[in-house]
């Protein structure tokens, strides 16, 4: 029933989470904050919150008539609609306009208008989401599921602030400044870092664990479904007053001063993190001064500063995928302490408080023993030791939060993984990382419909029937068409794929410690299948068996748990892992048949339970080759002396092999290039 009405769910009725809360309201204040980013598992109401910020925006002033909302003080020279010279005013409210995942890039940017086009041959332009969303905020939930090229035209919009389309014929540019906000589940993917940094804040949410709030949320939720309009007019009061304290802080904004010593205290802080760049010093000082005035204050205090850390710098710190977001809240106060304003003694003369501890001669000028030096510091090096001694302690702002721990093997070998994909196109579901023709991504030629017409191809269909409208008998300046005529879009992008590891496990694996090596490079190729959006599984075989240790999933935090938990040894059945990975294909290929399947096998190529053990576990792979699955051997045999033996086992998959030095040459010879290119802007 909530589903069908327009009445939204109200701001001030949702219960909990004020850090997104209050993100959202900074960015009403100061739009220049640059939008939020909400991070945090499904069903925490993240949705339900943006769009309830919708009814507390001021309305804006516009260019009656002019569908690219054009600021009649000051309007657009390039705008498609102007000139704008004596049109009038109009007032609206400020559109929340949504981007949705599957949306495609005219409707994004704009397009021909098709019926103008068809029906008076007349060339004009149809305004996109981007136009609609100037002077407003654009949503986009799930946002780390957007297809790379539609983030493109999103990265050029919130970089210049404009719109430029150059298609079917069309050139256009008009302005599309607008609020960003996006919504995401980590367990699906990261955003690509270039769009991440445009996001202003972040902030992470999850679902309280306090079964009066959780009540509350409920009780709430059903008053709501059951009447809406009942149940916002109840809060209607508390929306007003909300709405005239986010104008009354608007008023407020420019008369805020930004101190020297605030802005010092940012600029520290950012650095101290290590954050590239500058943008998150702008948006840091941009936040401090929209707290202020939230607080009814025109100055900018040290918990401002302290609070629009916490917002702006998250996302922007280095982390690895696995870690845990948030700050180190011990190095942010150290930060913030060393950067205050020295204060100055207010008597020089003897008295009571001179005496005792700390006074006197040589006592007053010394400071008090640093935190790192007492209780905190031991249990901190007690926790280090008990993780074990072949693990490097990640810095202060890379540790991981409460709950989730850093993989110690993730630190061991600086790994990074070459794109393998599956060869070909398929049609799977949107990704990273083969090559797929999808519903949303970007044209790259035209075709005859093959059945129903579902994309069409406008300027493909013009040029099939423009040769024929003299023999049609057209009239006047109407385009006669037929459906011989039609031609639909031919869209390629990336799908994701299904990545299922077989891992040995068996006793010459875990000699030498290799099977600390192979984890590393285990989990290097995990990560970038979860930044690829790939679901993956892991068959595991040693002693008389294989297993299948986790069922195909896109919670790829659970395969590196599984990965830590891995037993070894006994023998080497590599027939009944490869068997075991046949099996388990041959199921997801009938649950899911259009999800391609990128088989890693870990392993030295041996093979030990039977005489011709090996010439067995060639056989299954010839078996796996048939079946066209795509194949990598990750090549694990180390020492002086190497049989080769899994450079064999991937010519009968039809694969490729790859050795972990290569992996690491590789990983090295990336973490290199990132440091001198980290110098070099820091030089610069």
């Amino acid at each position: 029933m909530s589903e069908l009405t327009d009445v939204r769910y109200p701001f001030t009725a949702i219960v909990g989470m004020d850090d997104l809360r209050l993100g959202l309201l900074l960015n009403a204040v100061s739009p220049a904050v640059g939008g939020v980013l909400v991070r945090g598992e499904k069903g925490t109401a993240k949705s339900t919150m943006v769009r309830a910020l919708a009814g507390l925006l001021p309305s804006i002033a516009t260019v009656a008539g002019c569908r690219f909302a054009c600021d009649p003080a000051s309007p657009d020279p390039q705008c498609p609609d102007g000139p704008h010279s004596d049109r009038g005013t109009a007032e609206r409210p400020a559109f929340l306009v949504e981007l949705p995942v599957g949306v495609t890039e005219d409707r994004v940017v704009g397009s021909l208008d098709l019926e103008r086009a068809l029906a008076e041959g007349v060339k004009a332009y149809e305004p996109g989401l981007l136009a609609k969303a100037h002077r407003g905020v654009l949503y986009i939930d799930e946002v780390n599921l957007l297809q790379d090229h539609l983030v493109d035209l999103l990265l050029d919009a919130a970089a210049m602030g404009r719109s430029y389309v150059e298609r079917e014929g069309v050139s256009v540019r008009h302005a599309a400044r607008f609020l960003l906000v996006g919504t995401m589940n980590p367990e699906e993917g990261e955003l690509r870092p270039q769009l991440l940094d445009r996001f202003g804040l972040t902030v992470e949410i999850a679902a309280t664990r306090d079964a009066d709030e959780r009540a509350e949320v409920v009780r709430r939720r059903l008053a709501y479904d059951a009447d809406p309009a009942a149940f916002a007019t109840s809060w209607a009061g508390e929306e007003l007053a909300l709405a005239e304290r986010i104008g009354a802080a608007r008023e407020l904004l420019p008369t805020v001063e930004l101190s020297d010593l605030a802005l010092r205290q940012i600029t520290a802080v950012c650095a101290a993190f290590e954050v590239d760049g500058l943008r998150a010093d702008i948006v840091m000082a941009r936040t401090a001064v929209a707290l202020a005035a939230w607080a009814e204050r025109t100055d900018v205090l040290e918990e401002d500063v302290r609070t629009a850390a916490r917002l702006a710098l998250p996302h922007r710190r280095r982390r690895n995928p696995f870690d845990a977001p948030g700050l180190d809240q011990e190095q942010l106060d150290r930060t913030l302490a060393e950067h205050q304003e020295p204060q100055e003694p207010e008597d020089n003369g003897e008295g009571p408080d001179d005496d005792g501890p700390g006074g006197g001669p040589g006592g007053g000028g010394s400071p008090a023993p640093s935190e790192p030096d007492g209780p905190a510091a031991s249990d901190s090096s007690a926790e280090s030791s008990a993780e074990g001694s072949t693990e490097t302690p990640a810095p202060p702002q890379q540790r991981p939060g409460p709950g989730r721990e850093s993989s110690p093997v993730a630190s061991e070998h600086p790994y990074r993984t070459r794109l393998f994909k599956v060869d070909g196109t398929g049609r799977g579901a949107q990704g990273r990382r083969s090559a797929a023709e999808t519903d949303a991504g970007h044209t790259v030629r035209a075709r005859r419909p093959q059945g129903r017409l579902a994309r069409l191809h406008l300027s493909a269909t013009l040029r099939a029937a423009a040769p024929h409208q003299v023999a049609r008998g057209r009239a006047g300046r109407a385009l006669v068409l037929r459906r011989d005529d039609l031609r639909e879009q031919v869209r390629r992008g990336r799908e994701s794929n299904l990545v299922l590891f077989v891992v040995d496990a068996s006793g010459s694996m875990a000699a030498r410690q290799r099977m600390t090596a192979v984890k590393g490079a285990v989990l290097s190729l995990l990560m970038d299948a979860y930044q690829r959006r790939d679901k993956i599984g892991m068959v595991t075989f040693r002693g008389s068996g294989a297993e299948l240790a986790l069922p195909p999933t896109s919670s790829v935090e659970v395969g590196a748990a599984r990965l830590e938990q891995l037993p070894t040894g006994g023998r080497t059945p590599l027939e009944a892992g490869l068997l075991r990975a046949h099996e388990v294909l041959r199921v997801e290929r009938l649950r899911d048949p259009d999800r391609r399947a990128l088989l890693v096998v870990v392993t030295d190529g041996r093979a030990t339970g039977a005489r011709d053990a090996v010439a067995r576990s060639h056989r299954a792979a010839g078996l796996l080759a048939g079946q066209g699955v795509a194949a990598v051997v990750l090549d694990c045999e180390s020492g002086p002396v190497r049989l080769g033996l899994a450079r064999e086992l991937a010519a009968h998959l039809n694969g490729d092999a790859v050795s972990l030095d290569e992996l690491r040459a590789e990983g090295v010879a990336s973490l290199v290039r990132e440091t001198r290119t980290t110098m070099m802007r820091k030089a610069a």
